[in-house]
């Protein structure tokens, strides 16, 4: 039976990406070596580094004056090396949901942190709007993708302090404006690799500007200087996200990749909204493309144990909603294809016309 993989993260990749990578780990690049067992130093390895952030600058349009580095700890430990970085005073922060605050509650040990708005009430099925930003923050802090609750900001904010975005879930997923960002940071396991490696875009005019003593590996500027080699980085997974980001380019980039997404999320949702049984959580507008969430209507709550069953049987893989939100949540990454999205369908049309 053919899987269908909606999982949240670590999440679906390109089966030719998976397929190479698991050439590299029983021998790379016809060294007689595993890729898992040779140093990152290798005259082999250092050129994967290189290509990757020349892809990820390609493939963004990242402009001059802006680097691309690799590293560990996911987004939480972003959540950190943020305010340690660029916080002297003051901090301003959108919060959006779970990711969002876990972000401003590292950040209130480093100075003076401004909520300058919340959907917390509403359970975060909204993205907030008409708020301002502190024209004195030393940044502004968003989560354009909010992986549990379904919303995403679907355009290039316009702040007038730096920038920062968490980008964990849907970085690679549309074109988006760097130049209006100070830093875009992400952990990889949702578009660009398996887990254990983390990217981070910054603007190199905005370091340097904090008094406190920054511990050298919490140091963006460490990473950027040593051109991510530091410390040991997660080859692996660095490996992978190069093959990735050359799949990514083969078939169009993120002009491409855009289209492909808003066409999946726009037949999934349509399929929701007309359905009997079925309801979208998000509120319209703020839909998200990358997780799509939805629940049971009220009187037909008690089928949601049913349909879980039924579409584990069906091969819907990692469709259960976190436990925050309830219900189901079909995340629609960019590895995943069209077809996967129609298998879903199909089993909630089964569904539905045997139990409504």
């Amino acid at each position: 039976m053919k899987k269908h993989n909606f999982n949240a993260g670590p999440s679906i990749l390109p089966r030719e990406v998976i397929e190479d990578t698991a050439k590299a780990v029983l021998d790379f690049q016809n060294e007689g070596l595993s890729i898992l067992e040779i140093s990152h130093r290798a005259k082999y390895f250092q050129p994967v580094v290189e290509e990757a952030v020349e892809l990820f600058k390609e493939l963004l349009s990242i402009p001059d004056g802006y680097s691309v580095i690799f590293l560990g700890g996911g987004a939480s430990l972003q959540f950190c090396m943020v305010p340690y970085n660029l916080l002297e005073k003051k901090a301003a922060y959108l919060n959006t949901g779970t990711w969002a605050k876990k972000a401003m509650k590292e950040a209130k040990g480093f100075g003076e942190v401004v909520e300058v708005a919340s959907s917390a009430d509403a359970n975060y099925t909204f993205i907030p709007k008409d708020f301002t930003i502190p024209a004195d923050a030393d940044y502004f802090h968003i989560t354009s993708n909010n992986t549990i609750y379904g919303t995403e900001l679907l355009k290039d904010i316009d702040s007038p302090v730096p920038l920062v975005a968490d980008m964990s879930s849907d970085i690679f997923s549309r074109p988006i404006d760097v130049s209006k960002y100070a830093i875009i940071y992400g952990g990889a396991q949702k578009n660009l690799a398996p887990a254990g490696v983390t990217f981070v875009i910054i603007k190199n005019d905005v370091l340097g500007k904090v008094s406190r003593h920054i511990p050298t590996m919490l140091n963006y500027q460490t990473h950027i200087d040593g051109g991510s080699m530091f410390n040991t980085p997660p080859v692996l997974p660095i490996y992978t996200a190069l093959l990735n980001l050359r799949w990514l380019k083969k078939i169009g980039g993120v002009e491409e990749m855009e289209k492909r997404n808003k066409a999946k999320a726009e037949l999934l949702y349509n399929a929701i909204d007309n359905s009997k049984i079925f309801v979208g959580t998000a509120k319209k507008e703020d839909r998200s493309r990358m997780n799509i969430c939805f629940v049971m209507k009220e009187e037909y709550k008690d089928l949601e144990a049913d349909f879980l069953k039924f579409a584990t049987e069906k091969g819907m893989v990692g469709i259960k909603g976190h436990r925050s939100v309830g219900g189901f949540r079909a995340s629609c990454y960019n590895a995943l294809p069209i077809e996967s999205v129609q298998a879903l369908i199909d089993c909630m049309d089964e569904f539905e016309k045997a139990r409504a």
